[in-house]
């Protein structure tokens, strides 16, 4: 009788903890518009995909952005061991309403000694890259040019608040 009882409790504590195990995905949340744009937002701020040569005109931050290309992927291949992560960076060609069109290099680490900024400030906002794709294999190298994808965030700056 009291086995009965130990194995229902321990059936009932096994539920109970597999209920609290459950992952929450709060931090991601995807949206797909009526045009088939994707847009994911995480805690940072949305993410806005571009596929390379694609022109997008942002209304809520009053910018035109295209995406030219990689001008640079040295990134190490998924099925080979580096001495050096290796970086992407993309050329991001920004325009805002009251300004002239300017390309910025976004890389996809921080390495100021190599002139490598994963931020890069334009017209009040901070542009980040937060995602390039295809990852490079050793087997496929030479076909990613021209399929590359990149997903940046746009956050309002923080104005510097110290004086000189």
């Amino acid at each position: 009788m009291y086995y009965k009882s130990i194995i229902l409790s321990l059936g009932f504590l096994s539920l109970i903890n597999c209920n609290s195990q459950k992952v929450k995905n709060d931090d991601i949340k995807v949206q797909v518009a009526e045009n088939g744009d994707v847009k994911t937002t995480t805690k940072e701020g949305e993410i806005i995909y571009f596929k390379e040569g694609e022109n997008k005109f942002l209304k809520e931050y009053q910018m035109n952005v295209t995406f030219k290309g990689i001008s640079e992927d040295s990134r190490c291949p998924k099925d080979v061991q580096c001495i050096w992560s290796g970086v992407a960076v993309a050329q991001v060609e920004v325009m805002a309403t009251t300004s002239r069109p300017m390309t910025l290099n976004i890389a996809s680490i921080e390495n100021k000694g190599r002139n490598y900024h994963k931020s890069v400030d334009f017209n009040g906002y901070t542009i980040t890259l937060a995602d390039v794709n295809p990852y490079p294999e050793t087997s496929n190298s030479k076909s990613m040019k021209g399929n590359y994808k990149i997903g940046i965030t746009i956050k309002k700056a923080v104005e510097n608040t110290t004086t000189r």
